[in-house]
């Protein structure tokens, strides 16, 4: 029986999130960890940045959904625009 939030894998429970562009839920490992600084939306590599955090797959698809569904201002709780230049820059650059 699998709990609640986690999924298997390789025989071990692993904490859930879901992508902010396309909504689907998968590991915390496969997504990238998204954090607003003064207004600016900046990838957060590991995962030790302060402030609420939202998740994103690594791919341009994802973050040209979450952009036309406008997810980033829900998913961070803002109000007015967040920059994504520096997303974009950094999924171009395919550092992800």
């Amino acid at each position: 029986m699998r709990r609640q939030g986690k999924l298997e894998y390789g025989g071990q429970a692993v904490p859930l999130r879901t992508c902010v562009g396309c909504r689907v839920r998968t590991a915390k490992s496969e997504l990238l960890r998204l954090v607003v600084v003064e207004g600016v939306i900046t990838p957060d590599q590991q995962g030790r940045l302060p402030g609420r955090g939202a998740s994103l797959h690594p791919a341009m698809s994802c973050l040209e959904l979450a952009e036309r569904r406008r997810a980033f201002t829900r998913a961070f709780r803002a109000e007015g625009t967040l920059d994504v230049t520096c997303l974009r820059a950094y999924l171009l650059d395919g550092r992800a």
